[in-house]
Order: C-alpha cells, then structure tokens, then sequence
C-alpha cells in the first residue's frame, strides 16, 4: 500500500539522472556501528522521491506498505527512516545542494540508517548520496552517458542477489558515477561501462547505480528530449525486455522488502545533520 503526500507535478525531466554540473565531494566516513533494537509489529518502507518522474514504478506493487515523501513539492523529510528506507532516482546531481536544498538531509537520513543497520537501499541517485554520506566519492562519469539496457554481472555472494546465476539486464540511465565505495563496501555487481554498479555497507544497506523500479513507460518519459542516442530505438529495447527486467529485479525488491520484515523495530534513532 503506497501512503501518498501531495500528488506529483508533471513537470518534464529537464535534465537526464545524474547529469548536474560536474562537482567532487568527499564528506566524513561513515561508522557502522550496529545497536540492537526490538522488532515492531508492522514493517513499512520511507521512501525518499526526488522528482515525478523517477517514482516507485514496478516497486509499489514489490514492496509492500511505503510512505513517499515527495521533498521537490515541500514535503519534510522525515527524522527517522522508519523499519526501511528506500532513495530513489532522479536528475540532480549528488553533490547539487544549491539546485536541490533537501539533499543534505538526506545525506544525512542515509548516514544514519547506515549506521544503525536499518535495511537501506538507495537507487542510482539514491546509491549516490550514500556512497557521498558514507565517505566514498562521485563525480561526473569519464566514460559518457550510460542508457538504456545495460547488462549487470554479480560478482559477490548477496542476500539482494543471490537469485541471479549470471548477467542480467537492467535499465541504465546517468552520467554520475560512484568513482570511490565507501570504506568497507563489498562490490555486489558490475558492468561494462561503470563498474560500480552494485555495493553492499555492513549487513543491511545496498546502493545500485541501475533502475531496478524502472518500467519501460518510466524511462519512455526520461528519453523524450534525448538527442544523443535513438531514443526510439532505446525505447524498443527496454519494452522488449521487460519480462527479464521482472524476471531479474522482483526478487531483488521482494528480498530487500523481506529484510525490512524481518529487522522491523520499535523506537527512534537521531539524525545528525553534517
């Protein structure tokens, strides 16, 4: 069940994910220190949206019971992340605080869910802003553009992961990349073109630069001022491909939503903002 704020402005993507003006940012590290909470009687997933466009796609039915918080239409970010907590996409860049003013607060959000051990999954952007709030690096990619379908090798054992047996595609669309992990991060998955493609910090919290909730009418509306590939073409593909794209992402979604189920607590935990 999806828990809406005010409903979403149609505004068109002005810009592709991830392709803000080139920046380096290197905040503090991120401790991983774990305390142990009692489970609460329901799980629900916070869900951080950055834009109208890059909503929950295939994951509000995936999921479960969420609540959206929609910052880009003056919702408050929340002081806790809740039993789960999912970043999702969008066309800032990470380090693009002027332009976007709730992205240190959601820094800050990810630095804490990392450090309590609540289930965490941040989604392109999402993954991003944690690798920045947890003392990894992001910058303007060097290899161009990433989009469309792009094919995801696992290369680690992972609860997130482990349904996989060898490539798989998914749905690329940034020019951002995660240049630096943070310290202690276990690489999940790679690619081709960037090579970090999926990580792991401590037990519960992962970053993937893909589109997993992506469905091919989502990224239809993220090509429509595309000029440097055929969006068409691209658009084709990607319809093509969806029931791999279901076939290799569900279970992901649903394991992470069964992570959540399963560390649901009672409490609060304080959010530091720096």
């Amino acid at each position: 069940m999806i828990r809406r704020g005010p409903a979403p402005n149609r505004a068109r993507r002005s810009s592709p994910p991830g392709t803000g003006t080139f920046s380096t940012y290197i905040p503090p590290s991120c401790p991983t220190n774990t305390p142990v909470y009692a489970r609460g009687v329901s799980a629900r997933v916070t869900v951080i949206e950055h834009e109208a466009e890059a909503g929950l796609g295939y994951f509000a039915g995936w999921l479960g019971d969420v609540v959206v918080h929609r910052p880009y239409l003056g919702d408050a970010l929340p002081g806790d992340p809740g039993d789960g907590l999912l970043v999702l996409g969008g066309a800032a860049s990470a380090w693009d605080d002027e332009n976007h003013p709730w992205l240190p607060a959601t820094r800050a959000l990810l630095r804490a869910a990392v450090e309590h051990e609540v289930p965490t999954l941040g989604v392109c952007l999402g993954a991003q802003l944690m690798t920045l709030a947890c003392g990894g690096q992001v910058t303007r990619g060097g290899n161009g553009l990433e989009v469309g379908l792009g094919e995801i090798v696992p290369v680690a054992d992972d609860r997130l992961f482990g349904h996989l047996t060898g490539p798989v595609p998914a749905i690329q669309y940034h020019q951002d990349a995660m240049t630096v992990l943070p310290d202690g991060a276990v690489l999940i998955a790679t690619g081709a073109q960037y090579p970090h493609q999926a990580f792991r910090i401590g037990h519960n919290a992962w970053g993937v630069q893909f589109h997993p909730e992506a469905t091919p009418a989502i990224f239809a509306q993220w090509t429509t001022e595309l000029t440097t590939h055929p969006a068409e073409e691209l658009n084709e593909q990607v319809s093509a491909a969806e029931a791999g794209l279901v076939a290799a992402w569900r279970p992901l979604a649903e394991a992470f939503a069964a992570v959540v189920a399963e560390n649901a607590r009672s409490g609060s935990i304080t959010v530091r903002n720096h």
